[in-house]
């Protein structure tokens, strides 16, 4: 397939990778390009800035959660007939698992994908340094896939000669410079960044940064850039790579699962997935995943909605920030109650991160006062000084959770800064090229509910056991005359 692509990386954080990003996404909108998007890694939040340009859900790539033939089956799904593909890179270049390999890092993806990489390089404080810093990044790996620079917080003045430096010495294309623009920055907090619905007039702001990089950078050669792109490889369906054939059989059977096919008489369950600005927090392939297996998906805000929808068969609560709206959330206690007798009737739910913790009796806010939530879990979710867990990890079951004895290991993620009294001991999570491990998420025949985040995709076989549920859940109602 035919995919003009490119992605951009950067040294370190804090290189101005999402700014730019933004703003050359918005740059080829105003051109009447079909444009793609990614985020490198588990983000949630830099995909948010992306889709409010582009107009259409970004989606994310990341080699832990995924073998390299999946991974480029769901570029190419998300990607196809596009005008060109923008990857944003996460971290510095090379950082990956662990902290000591390039396993899921920037590299890994472009390595992975064949891609161009544009290397941006913050530029405060240096000039002719620049020259070392960008050498090095190209010759650690004997095929970087670095094919052109941008220079962040440059001058105008400074940025011919540093263009002609690296050029001549080493053989990079420079592809323009942005100067400092302080009234475009994205502010952050505990998370990352803000969300693009806190950001007044965002739409203008990535308006003049678009129209300052159709000055600064080098438009057309980015795009040639990215259509000398060579053609990739992609696999008709999202296949496993895996020696095991009991599992490769099992995988497959995963992604063919259907409702209907699983029950005639029954064309989709509906799934109540909560989403407003406490949860928000969303894997869009993971959504689409579930649609595809025959699942119809109902938003529905905790927040806002004076009732859960009529008619569900599961309940998804993902991530977010209820830590931001305690107070909201409390005060609507009809939805509170329902949701809790909704789960101990036997209605299947998967919650993760904020979700879990709203799930609990009790959570503190970013204010330092406690909240009361849902009170299905027995427990109170406090704050903690710093990160409590953070990063790859990957899951063991210990016991049976949703009808399913022997899952497999489940790629997964955790990052948050609260902790609970009362975290489950469902799964052991195990830190990649590591001795560190936890016990972690409540699972029950049909709950699965814990701080750490899925990834569909890194293992199909969790929306399965979960939708097969729902599908008994949905078949009870019917007997029942519900």
């Amino acid at each position: 397939m035919k995919i003009p692509r490119i992605l951009l990386a950067a040294g370190a954080s804090g290189s101005g990778k999402t700014l730019i990003t933004c703003g050359l996404l918005q740059t080829f909108v105003n051109r009447g390009l079909n444009t793609a998007s990614f985020k490198c890694g588990p983000d949630y939040i830099d995909p948010m800035f992306h889709s409010q340009v582009i107009g259409t859900k970004s989606r994310n790539l990341d080699t832990f959660f995924t073998s390299g033939s999946r991974l480029r089956y769901l570029l190419g799904t998300n990607a196809r007939d596009c005008d060109i593909a923008v990857m944003e890179g996460v971290m510095g270049y090379y950082d990956g698992v662990g902290g000591i390999s390039t396993q899921a890092s920037a590299y890994d993806l472009a390595d992975t994908t064949n891609t161009p990489v544009v290397f941006i390089v913050n530029s405060k404080g240096m000039s002719v340094s620049l020259a070392a810093y960008i050498k090095g990044f190209m010759e650690y790996k004997e095929n970087s896939h670095i094919k052109g620079v941008i220079f962040n917080q440059m001058s105008s003045m400074l940025y011919p000669r540093m263009k002609k430096l690296v050029e001549e010495e080493l053989g990079v294309k420079a592809l323009g410079y942005v100067p400092k623009v302080e009234d475009c920055v994205i502010e952050s907090r505990h998370l990352g960044l803000v969300l693009p619905e806190e950001i007044p007039e965002l739409r203008d702001r990535l308006m003049k940064l678009s129209g300052i990089l159709e000055e600064t950078l080098d438009i057309e050669g980015i795009l040639n850039l990215a259509r000398e792109a060579e053609e990739l490889e992609v696999p008709a369906g999202p296949a496993c790579e895996a020696e095991d054939l009991r599992l490769l059989d099992e995988e497959e059977a995963a992604f063919g699962f259907h409702i209907h096919q699983a029950a005639p008489e029954v064309d989709k369950v509906c799934i109540g997935v909560a989403r407003d600005e406490a949860f928000c927090f969303f894997y869009e392939d993971n959504l689409r995943l579930l649609q595809e297996m025959g699942a119809e998906l109902i938003y529905f805000s905790p927040i806002h909605d004076t009732s859960l929808p009529e008619n569900l068969d599961g309940l998804l609560l993902c991530g977010g920030y209820p830590e931001l709206n305690g107070k909201a959330l409390e005060e609507n206690r009809v939805m509170r109650r329902e949701i809790k007798t909704a789960v101990e009737k036997g209605m299947p739910c998967m919650a993760e991160c904020g979700g879990f913790m709203y799930l609990h009796r009790e959570m503190e806010g970013m204010d330092g006062k406690f909240y009361s939530m849902a009170g299905v879990i027995d427990g109170k979710v406090f704050r903690t000084p710093r990160l409590t867990r953070f990063g790859y990890i990957t899951l063991e079951q210990n016991k049976e959770v949703l009808g399913e004895e022997n899952m497999e290991q489940i790629p997964a993620h955790e990052f948050h800064y609260f902790d609970s009294d009362s975290c489950g001991e469902a799964f052991h999570a195990a830190k990649p090229m590591s001795s560190r491990g936890w016990d972690c998420i409540h699972g029950s025949s049909r709950m699965l509910a814990g701080f750490p985040h899925l990834y569909y995709y890194a293992n199909p076989r969790i929306p399965r056991a979960f939708l097969k549920k729902c599908l008994e859940y949905h078949c009870e109602r019917g007997s029942n005359g519900v």
